[in-house]
């Protein structure tokens, strides 16, 4: 029997991630949240979404029917109607839940400057017009993510920010790269929303030549042209999947095992659900140290048990 024919959703691969963001002004976003959560829960999606006063920023799993669905619907409303989703096939849903939460920011970024990327943000390049800016001579390819995003997967020669959240960046770049305010700077991020605030704030600061790459890491991996070419390792995800292939040009595993070193794509939490630090850790050394980060989480545990 051709199960296609009776039940396409049935089918492997018969599910969709969608990726998307857009900074426009809405009029009370806690009421949109409320409403848009209902709206999400009867079409059967999960995801996670963020609805501020500046815009909307999502992540959500479903059917085909489902995802296309709210595609349609969200591109009905004029607020939406150029809102660009990044889309991936998937086998199942990526979250377990739904949830549409009013913020403040669509990114938490925490500058006390009104960065309103549709007025002021960095120059949006092209996947081809990235790559071949990453090879003009006195470039500085700067990734706009955190620490541990970057050390699964990163464009070539780009900079490792050492932060551990997006908030951090500000005092960061003023540290780090106040020198630097006459290169040509480019940005990149998983999928764009992130430089969009992060290159205004540069701007603010008084770089002067500022890009970043339109649609992210994601966009960039799925282009015909490029095929995710220069771009070592793979790409965090907020999602169940965690990492998501970009390179289809040359493969390569970049991230190492926070115990041994070895060479590893596996990211799991620190079993201590006090400290839940996310590591890169291989399988042997997941076993061997149980899933905790550090002999000092583990230890803070068994004590714990033993005074139970």
């Amino acid at each position: 029997m051709d199960i296609s024919k009776t039940n396409p959703e049935a089918l492997p691969g018969a599910y969709q991630v969608l990726l998307y963001y857009q900074y426009v002004p809405i009029e009370d976003p806690q009421s949109f949240a409320r409403e848009h959560l209902a709206f999400c829960r009867d079409l059967g999606l999960k995801g996670r979404i963020l609805v501020a006063a500046e815009g909307i920023n999502g992540t959500v799993s479903g059917t085909l029917s489902a995802t296309e669905t709210y595609m349609e619907t969200m591109h009905a409303d004029p607020r939406f109607r150029e809102m660009v989703f990044k889309v991936d096939p998937h086998d199942s849903h990526a979250f377990k839940k739904m949830h549409v939460r009013h913020k403040a920011e669509l990114v938490t970024f925490r500058v006390p400057k009104d960065l309103d990327p549709n007025q002021k943000s960095g120059t949006r390049l092209t996947p081809e017009q990235f790559r071949e800016a990453m090879h003009a001579e006195d470039v500085l390819i700067l990734d706009g993510r955190t620490d541990y995003e970057y050390d699964l997967g990163h464009f070539k020669n780009a900079i490792r920010p050492d932060v551990r959240s997006f908030r951090e960046f500000p005092d960061w770049i003023r540290e780090n790269l106040a020198s630097y305010k006459d290169k040509k700077i480019l940005t990149y991020c998983t999928g764009g929303i992130r430089c969009e605030k992060l290159t205004a704030f540069m701007l603010e600061e008084g770089f002067q030549d500022v890009s970043q790459l339109e649609g992210g890491i994601v966009t960039y991996g799925k282009d015909p042209e490029v095929g995710g070419d220069g771009f070592d390792g793979k790409c965090f995800v907020f999602d169940e999947r965690l990492s998501v292939p970009v390179n289809q040009v040359e493969e390569t595993i970049v991230g190492k095992c926070f115990h041994c070193g070895q060479p590893t794509e596996n990211y799991i939490n620190c079993a201590n659900d006090r400290c839940h630090r996310l590591h890169l850790c291989c399988p042997s050394c997941e076993e061997e140290h149980r899933g905790y980060c550090s002999p000092s989480c583990k230890t803070t545990i068994q004590k714990e048990e033993r005074h139970a």
